[in-house]
């Protein structure tokens, strides 16, 4: 009876996910959305980008920018995510889920402060590629209304945050604006409590504050959420929330936020001065939208953030410290914004041939502006910060797993600046193996 009782509440939830994902599923719920009654789910998503940059590539470029005007251009490829999921159902509404990812191919390291040594901080090469664990979380499931999940989890702040799996975005590379300003994808170890209820998917989490060591200029809170430490240091909190409503068809509407201190959450944690004088409040408020319908796919967001206290980061000592594993640049924006918007349209659609083979190919543009550092701090200016971004080309679905990706994506910069034009292909995929 009581394998029953669990199948039941298991099936509910599989249910209520696969309605939602018909607008758009949220990435905290993916890797448990295609169990379809085994135990082990085993899925995943990657990409393969290759750019072309018609632009310098010289750090000076902005400082700069009149000797860097003619500086050739540049290429890359790139393996920007290749991801995991593993999921687990234990039954009687128990399951686990993970996501494992592998960024670039670089190299990563761990910072540590060494007691015998004067407290220096040193730093220990950990592995030979860049991997991170995304999400780690068990979960009790009591109703589709009502779950509990602790872990490491997904912060669903932003459009991007909560739907970051390649095949819910047009372009090459994730939005630009939201993986300027806010950590991306962002995740981050606390509890979350989340469940939908008629048209409404809601959920609201308990999470280690932000880092303000890592914040930076042309990042803003990009860096926040990171740590060259071992563990995640929780000297302070933040709490994340979200809902999104379903009550038109193929329409999703999201609001979402963050509010946490920042300043002090740090290693080690002092008892005097700057770092337990002020706060550093982090808060930022967002709206996010996808429709899908007639052909059609049309996805925005706008995103804004403050942080309280941002004149006072320069006289933090691990920022002003050398040694230090942090950032050094004094100067942090008090505001940050993020708008985007991107429309595409199934060209195959008028094509009986293709329509009935699921073959699409999407038409599409995007427009979006930004700036990490949208008000100065001491007096001080970085005015390439401010941009504005224009991409166009065409997405083609051989199979609805499998995304081939071109565009042209112009960069528009303030007119002392260059302006920053590029060439970007991609292959991606997102699918389940079991």
């Amino acid at each position: 009876m009581n394998n029953f009782f669990g199948r039941l509440i298991l099936g509910a939830l599989l249910i209520s996910v696969s309605q939602v994902a018909l607008a758009q599923e949220n990435a905290g719920d993916s890797v448990m959305s295609h169990v379809k009654g085994n135990r082990l789910s085993v899925g995943g998503y990657g990409e393969v980008t290759m750019s072309r940059n018609y632009y310098s590539d010289n750090s000076y470029r902005y400082k700069l920018p009149d000797e860097h005007k003619n500086d050739p251009s540049n290429g890359q490829f790139d393996l920007p995510h290749v991801v995991v999921y593993l999921g687990y159902d234990f039954g009687k509404g128990w399951t686990m889920g993970t996501e494992i990812e592998f960024e670039h191919g670089g190299t990563g390291v761990a910072y540590e402060k060494e007691g015998e040594e004067g407290g220096e901080w040193e730093q220990e090469t950990e592995k030979g590629g860049e991997v991170e664990l995304e999400q780690f979380w068990l979960q009790k499931s009591f109703a589709k209304s009502a779950n509990l999940r602790v872990g490491h989890i997904v912060v669903p702040v932003g459009l991007t945050n909560a739907h970051h799996e390649p095949l819910n975005f047009f372009t090459v590379y994730r939005p630009e604006g939201e993986n300027t300003i806010l950590p991306c994808t962002w995740h981050q170890t606390g509890i979350s409590f989340w469940g939908r209820q008629g048209d409404f998917r809601y959920e609201a989490q308990l999470l280690a504050g932000l880092n303000s060591n890592h914040f930076t200029n042309d990042r803003w809170i990009n860096k926040g959420a990171k740590s060259p430490l071992e563990y995640d240091v929780a000297n302070k909190y933040g709490v994340a929330a979200r809902l999104d409503n379903y009550s038109v068809p193929g329409l999703r509407l999201g609001l979402s936020g963050y509010y946490g201190h920042s300043i002090g959450n740090s290693y080690p944690a002092e008892s005097s001065g700057t770092e337990a004088e002020y706060k550093g409040v982090v808060a930022i408020g967002a709206f996010d939208f996808t429709y899908k319908g007639h052909n059609w796919i049309v996805r925005g967001q706008a995103d804004y953030g403050y942080l309280g206290d941002a004149d006072q980061l320069r006289y933090v000592y691990n920022r002003v410290s050398k040694a230090s594993p942090f950032h050094h640049s004094a100067y942090v924006s008090k505001n940050a914004y993020a708008v985007g918007l991107e429309a595409g349209y199934d060209l195959f659609s008028q094509i009986s041939s293709m329509r009935a083979d699921n073959q699409k190919l999407y038409l599409f543009g995007r427009y979006e502006q930004y700036n990490p550092y949208a008000s100065e701090t001491s007096g001080r200016t970085y005015e390439y910060t401010q941009k504005k971004r224009l991409a166009v080309g065409v997405n083609y679905f051989p199979i609805p797993q499998i995304v081939v990706k071109a565009e042209y994506s112009h960069r528009f910069l303030k007119e002392q600046y260059n302006n920053e034009p590029s060439i970007n292909l991609c292959v991606a995929y997102e699918g389940f193996f079991r």
